[in-house]
């Protein structure tokens, strides 16, 4: 468990704290840590950025990062999974990904854990909208349900098996049914 320091930190000197696992978030001047990953949310997590990057990376569309600090505004959060276009991916000037990403996805998925607060994880996802991101998904593996928010922050709920995922204009060629995420689950 993190301590937390008894007198308010900036984002700057958050930055500059080592690591943790699970990783912790600076959010409106609080450090908060997120709750260990446990089967269902690492199942999850895994087959999904492995089924992203398998139809968006071949074509240099997009990219999808498991636990990827993203840091912009005023926040440092770790989206379970952050989707990124290709040409938005921040890099160094040899080309390769940079290790800092001070911008938000383009699209942000997160995967509630047992006992996670789901407000939280829709504050993050309504925080990433309003600085540009372009979808946000909140997966509920409790429910077998998929929470979409859009760019204007409407919300849609996917319950059926057999609904097909809207997914953001660039990722349209990712096609996912809510049964076939949680059918992850039972392999």
């Amino acid at each position: 468990m993190v301590q937390v320091p008894t007198k308010p930190m900036t984002l700057a000197q958050f930055l500059d704290l080592p690591e943790t696992k699970p990783a912790c978030e600076y959010i409106n001047g609080d450090i908060i840590q997120k709750p260990m990953p446990q089967g269902e949310h690492s199942t999850l997590q895994g087959d999904l950025v492995s089924v992203l990057n398998g139809t968006l990376k071949p074509q240099k569309v997009g990219r999808a990062y498991p636990e990827l600090r993203c840091t912009f505004g005023e926040r440092s959060i770790v989206p379970d999974v952050s989707v990124f276009q290709w040409a938005r991916i921040p890099r160094r000037p040899d080309g390769r990904v940079a290790n800092a990403f001070h911008i938000p996805p383009d699209w942000t998925i997160e995967i509630l854990s047992p006992q996670q607060n789901q407000t939280k994880a829709i504050r993050n996802i309504l925080y990433c909208l309003d600085h540009g991101t372009e979808m946000g998904w909140l997966l509920d593996p409790g429910e077998s349900s998929v929470f979409v928010y859009g760019k204007d922050k409407s919300i849609q709920i996917f319950e059926d098996a057999d609904s097909i995922l809207p997914t953001p204009a660039f990722a349209q060629a990712v096609q996912l049914t809510i049964g076939e995420i949680f059918d992850w689950l039972k392999a």
